[in-house]
């Protein structure tokens, strides 16, 4: 089954492309998002990488968390669900 796996303290200038042909590496990579500011369109330094299965996906964590690349130590671990966020600012409350 596939696992997702969160990857941080990417350098900014890292890309989708360079972080598949590292993971790679350990096993089949079935995606690969860089997480992008939504107003300046820079990333913001993290990611997550879908391992096509759990045992690649725990060789990448062996293998790549603190592993140095653009001289900065990767963090590696499996991604947490992602938590419902609450309703944004004051929409429709409060109106009169």
């Amino acid at each position: 089954m596939a696992k997702k796996l969160y990857v941080g303290n990417l350098a900014y200038s890292a890309t989708e492309s360079q972080i598949r042909e590292l993971f790679a590496q350990v096993g089949e990579v079935t995606e690969v998002t860089i997480i992008m500011d939504r107003d300046t369109g820079r990333s913001k330094g993290f990611g997550f990488v879908q391992m096509a299965n759990d045992n690649d996906a725990q060789d990448a964590i062996r293998r790549f968390n603190g592993f140095t690349m653009d001289n900065r130590a990767l963090t590696v671990n499996e991604a947490r669900p992602r938590e419902e966020r609450s309703g944004g600012g004051n929409f429709g409350r409060n109106r009169r």
